[in-house]
């Protein structure tokens, strides 16, 4: 089975969710987007097929969200993909794609899902 991890090791959720498909025997492909982050299309694609809405797959924590005004409501999803693709840290994490589905894995647990 082939499976993907959009990762970041110094998130706990990441780290998590990477421990869980390894410990269920998988070898998965692990992308570190904040240095090889995903083109727009692949981007718009995983938060689709997540069932998430481009708003919801965005970190709202991090502080360049303030800083670009990224909380205004008018904002519509090419703008935030936009933010995302230029700042790879806004992207919420970690996605994880496998062939039973893309899911947001926060909590980690959520992986067993598609496992």
């Amino acid at each position: 089975m082939v499976i993907t991890i959009y990762h970041n090791p110094r998130c706990s959720n990441s780290r998590g969710a990477l421990e869980a498909i390894r410990a269920a025997g998988h070898a998965p492909a692990v992308i570190e987007y904040l240095s090889q982050p995903p083109s727009r299309e692949a981007l718009r694609r995983v938060i689709a097929d997540a069932g998430l809405t481009v708003r919801e797959a965005i970190r709202s924590k991090e502080a360049i969200y303030g800083e670009l005004g990224l909380d205004k409501p008018e904002l519509d999803d090419e703008a935030l993909l936009d933010a995302m693709v230029a700042h790879p840290a806004l992207i919420n994490r970690p996605f994880v794609v496998t062939p039973k589905g893309t899911r947001l894995c926060r909590p980690p647990e959520l992986v067993q899902e598609i496992l």
